[in-house]
């Protein structure tokens, strides 16, 4: 087939990319020794999967064989919160262990390593009843998929948990190690890390000692893991061969052309308005105090990144260039499914189907979003307390899954009742911007707000509802769990009263919702089945916070009408910090005492930052970067900003991975901090 011109354009990034973010089952290894004259073998793939490991929203690795781990300080931010109080804040001022007893336990902290992977899909789609429709197909396919990964678990004593791939055109159960005992070590100043706050997140040239250190124990002794990743000797270069190993959280590079354009004309702008709500309100309670301004430092990171992110999603989703390209692809496979008796049999409707569902969901997009919005810890709490109640009243037998068992009533119970009071200033800040947004979104006539606000403005229901509810308490909210749940149902507490007013509107969005999703995943399910048929595995599957490798190299890009430098410095960090000064734009650019005095001893032109054309996304934060040899280079944590669009497509003309060099930890940890003991178990000298 011959191709237009515009049509050879579009292709041209495809056929020279770097890209995908592969699992290790189907790495395009001839692809990569064309390019590069080397591919990894299984053993290097073996040695590089076994030393990863998941955290709750990231990756990190095993880089010593007493199990200490490397990930990023803002991966690690929450956790090492959650250790500070008002007089140790070990975000803002860092921590260092100086030996193992000083190494502090993080409650709560889970991590994986992913043992053993199996593909399922035969099993799973003999599930299916023949002649189901599309909803029951998926409910099908889903429950036995459910049911294997419980299964798996209890007669191999892994986590396992059911994984969907192209779709839902491969399905397999991963099996994971689960490390519960983790223990801080090392993370240096927020001021250092997180070197230009917000101003220069997304953005290069970079200067950010973005790593933190922690360590798993297991039975009171520290771990050794199967595997762990060596530190370089020899560093990166520019043009060498890299590789990522992490958990990429989501990308839809599979969808529908429909589903893209429903993303940016509805949903997207939904997200940036809610967002920008949400940064107003954080940054008003942050500016009230030094205390106020570190309980929502977390929360604070975290909204400015998906701001960024979201904003420039949708921006991507407006280029016109990219998304002929989006538009060219999928009219190709429609065109094979068509001339195809079988293929069209099965997905000839599918793309049809999908904007007919497309229609609806649009529709209901302002309620969909917002009745997943509840997560305030009062609202959620009142929310989860009375559905709680709602299955404990029915007959065991009826109650749906995860009601059912004594061991995961405890944990729901255990989740319930808490530890913690909720702060009261910080429930009001989320409160106020939840009920803000749906009177802004939804408008004061619908059921929603009616149901919320009752007439009243955001400040003074939520004012009321904070000054008159209980179950903020967590002795209150124990009662309640270890009481009769009819006594939820009949609680005269303003929260619970207002969960009941809500949850009845709030399960007909999510159920209709549920009901539309069903059949776009059904129909999606069926397109990756012809697409396999067409392309097989010579294309990788979307994100889905699973382990996956990408590959590429020390790459520079065009850049304010010049080229991006491959590599940044300590004396670049210093030199900027000299620009702005230490007060500009509320600090951003200050940087800790500490590191002031110790700048005679550093090396200052030690590599410090360096971008790759490495394909990554959010959850790709903390993975290391390798090299040939299997040894650590690098610790991903952030792509530039013309990687945003990365969701959707991979433009390798400008998507760029910023990588931290492992050079740059060994020179701080030496010359900064004087942690030679850390030095010498990382580089085993």
């Amino acid at each position: 087939m011959r191709l237009s011109a515009l049509a050879l354009l579009l292709a041209l990034p495809v056929l020279r990319a770097d890209e995908g973010m592969w699992t290790f089952d189907n790495l395009p290894t001839r692809k990569i020794q064309a390019k590069y004259g080397w591919a990894p073998d299984r053993a290097w793939l073996n040695h590089v999967r076994l030393s990863a490991v998941r955290f709750p929203e990231g990756s990190g690795s095993f880089v010593s064989r007493d199990g200490l781990v490397l990930t990023n300080h803002h991966v690690g931010h929450h956790w090492t919160q959650s250790v500070s109080d008002a007089q140790h804040d070990y975000v803002k001022n860092g921590f260092m262990a100086a030996s193992r007893e000083q190494e502090i336990r993080v409650p709560g902290l889970v991590l994986l390593t992913l043992l053993e992977m199996e593909n399922v899909t035969d099993r799973i789609d003999q599930a299916v009843p023949p002649g189901a429709d599309e909803q029951a197909a998926a409910r099908a396919r889903s429950a036995a998929l459910e049911t294997l990964a419980k299964e798996q678990s209890a007669k191999t004593g892994l986590d396992c948990q059911p994984v969907s791939l192209y779709q839902g055109g491969q399905v397999w159960i991963y099996r994971y190690k689960k490390h519960t005992d983790v223990r801080l070590v090392m993370s240096p100043e927020y001021g250092v890390a997180q070197f230009g706050r917000d101003w220069d997140n997304f953005s290069w040239p970079r200067q950010d000692l973005d790593f933190s250190l922690f360590r798993v124990y297991e039975d009171g002794r520290p771990y050794v893991p199967a595997h762990h990743l060596a530190w370089s000797s020899r560093g990166i270069h520019y043009g060498d061969l890299t590789f990522t190993v992490g958990h990429p959280g989501h990308t839809s590079r599979l969808e529908t052309l429909a589903q893209m354009e429903a993303r940016r004309d509805v949903t997207n702008p939904i997200r940036v308005r809610s967002l920008e709500r949400g940064r107003a309100a954080l940054h008003a309670f942050a500016a009230k105090g030094e205390e106020q301004a570190r309980l929502v430092s977390d929360q604070l990171m975290g909204i400015e990144n998906s701001y960024k992110e979201v904003v420039g999603e949708t921006d991507g989703l407006r280029d016109k260039v990219a998304m002929a390209r989006v538009a060219m692809l999928e009219k190709e496979l429609r065109a094979q499914v068509e001339v195809n008796p079988g293929l069209k049999t099965l997905a000839g409707q599918s793309w049809t189907r999908i904007e007919e569902a497309l229609v609806q969901q649009k529709a209901i997009a302002g309620e969909a979003f917002l009745a997943g919005s509840f997560r305030g810890d009062l609202l959620h709490t009142a929310l989860s307390l009375h559905h709680y109640a709602e299955e404990m009243v029915k007959p065991a037998e009826q109650r749906s899954q995860m009601y059912q068992g004594e061991q995961a009533l405890a944990v729901l119970r255990g989740r319930l009742m808490g530890e913690r009071p909720m702060d009261a200033e910080r429930e009001s800040v989320a409160l106020q911007s939840l009920m803000a947004s749906v009177l802004q979104e939804l408008g004061a006539d619908h059921p929603i707000t009616q149901s919320l606000l009752r007439g009243k403005s955001p400040e003074a229901a939520t004012k009321e509802l904070l000054a008159a509810s209980r179950i903020a308490d967590p002795s209150v909210r124990r009662a309640m769990v270890e009481g009769d749940p009819r006594g939820i149902l009949e609680s005269a507490d303003p929260a619970l009263v207002l969960a009941r007013r809500l949850s009845p509107r709030l399960e007909e969005v999510q159920k209709r919702q549920q009901a539309l999703q069903s059949v776009i995943t059904e129909n999606l399910t069926r397109i990756a089945k012809a697409r396999f048929a067409v392309y097989g595995t010579s294309t990788y599957p979307d994100a889905t916070f699973t382990l996956r490798l990408s590959y590429g190299s020390i790459e520079t890009y065009p850049l304010s009408g010049t080229l991006a430098q491959p590599f940044t410095t300590f004396a670049g960090m210093y030199d900027r910090a000299a620009a702005w000064g230490p007060e500009a734009e509320a600090g951003s650019w200050e940087l800790p005492a500490r590191w002031i005095e110790r700048r005679d001893k550093l090396n200052l032109f030690t590599p410090y930052n360096f971008i790759s054309s490495n394909d990554i996304t959010g959850g790709n934060s903390g993975s290391p970067v390798v090299d040939k040899r299997g040894e650590l280079v690098g610790l991903a944590f952030d792509g530039n900003i013309e990687s945003n669009a990365g969701r959707f497509y991979f433009d390798a003309r400008m998507n760029r991975c910023i990588a931290l060099d492992a050079r740059a930890i060994v020179e701080a940890l030496d010359k900064v901090y004087d942690a030679k003991h850390l030095v010498a178990e990382l580089t085993g000298k």
